[in-house]
């Protein structure tokens, strides 16, 4: 059943878990106009487009955040970098050091969808004002005709987000200010870069076999005239 409105009871004080709000549902938006005044979307200045409200629920998930609290939200991949009501809202959330982390899992992970979804992690006291942007696209194995987090992979992930460390092609961290300069995109693919698993090619050495294929094939050619001219002689 479509939700036209978001649940408007706190629940806990510390939001320390891995929510899932359902990806780009219809809500009122501002055909309500109690939502714009509501305290859990005015900080932004802007509502979540209608026809998409996830970063509706993302925005009451972070008023019910603790101060020392944590919330880890899997958001459908356009969230991160679409524009108009969205990037102003993404931009309300760098600016105010919301956004601890971004972690681009892989695709075919959860039931009813194959879509590579995100995780924005969202802190309120974060002591650094950058974003760690992780790409554990690659963090998962086979089983039952879907993709999975096995324990290596989350302790991957984990590390990565705990020690807020870099690693080439895996994890980078970005200062706010870049993230801002970049329309506030949010998109892991934005700043870690894959790496090029294609294979290198010598091309010296492809010239050198491509001029002995040519080379021997106007050896066969000339096999082939004088053996045609020893035929017609023939006759």
């Amino acid at each position: 059943m479509p939700w036209t409105s978001l649940p408007n009871e706190k629940t806990e004080e510390s939001l320390d878990r891995l929510f899932v709000p359902p990806c780009s549902i219809k809500w009122e938006g501002k055909s309500n106009p109690l939502n714009i005044n509501d305290s859990r979307f005015s900080p932004a200045g802007v509502l979540a487009p209608p026809s998409k409200a996830d970063l509706a629920f993302t925005m009451h998930m972070l008023s019910w955040l603790s101060t020392e609290g944590t919330a880890a939200i899997v958001e459908f991949p356009g969230v991160l970098y679409r524009g108009g009501a969205e990037a102003k809202i993404r931009t309300y959330l760098v600016q105010n050091n919301f956004v601890d982390a971004v972690i681009q899992l892989p695709a075919d992970l959860f039931f009813g969808t194959t879509i590579a979804t995100c995780a924005l992690v969202l802190k309120k006291s974060k002591a650094d004002s950058d974003i760690l942007f992780v790409d554990a696209s690659n963090e998962f194995m086979r089983s039952d005709a879907k993709n999975k987090l096995a324990q290596t992979n989350i302790n991957r992930i984990a590390d990565a987000v705990f020690s807020r460390s870099e690693e080439e092609h895996f994890s980078k961290i970005v200062s706010n200010d870049d993230v801002l300069a970049n329309d506030a995109n949010l998109s892991v693919s934005s700043y870690v870069e894959k790496e090029d698993t294609r294979e290198e090619i010598d091309i010296r050495s492809l010239n050198a076999e491509i001029a002995r294929i040519v080379a021997r094939e106007q050896e066969l050619r000339e096999q082939i005239d004088a053996i045609v001219a020893d035929l017609e002689g023939d006759e």
